[in-house]
């Protein structure tokens, strides 16, 4: 169980660094990775469609359909949430990468 635990978090991680430096796969891979529960990570639709919507913005054509499809099973409070995470994570990227 530990071992899972931590090669999901090694999982997030590596993505996360590479998610912000632009790199629509990574992001892409991280909804696969919450929409899915790849790797032993917990299903998280909300941070599913954040990934899957940042990963569209970058030019991911097929993250377009998985958002589309992850939000089908949200409520649209959820879908909210989401897009707001993905504001902020744009935002956040922008600044560090300005800096």
């Amino acid at each position: 169980m530990a071992s899972s635990f931590k090669s999901a978090a090694f999982l997030i991680e590596s993505r996360i660094t590479d998610a912000a430096s632009g790199d629509a796969n990574a992001c892409y891979d991280l909804g696969i990775a919450y929409s899915s529960g790849s790797g032993g990570i917990d299903v998280d639709l909300i941070q599913a469609h954040k990934w899957f919507n940042l990963a569209a913005v970058s030019g991911a054509e097929r993250a377009q359909q998985c958002r589309a499809e992850v939000a089908d099973e949200m409520s649209a409070r959820e879908i909210a949430e989401a897009q707001r995470q993905a504001r902020a994570w744009l935002g956040a990227t922008q600044m560090r990468r300005a800096a």
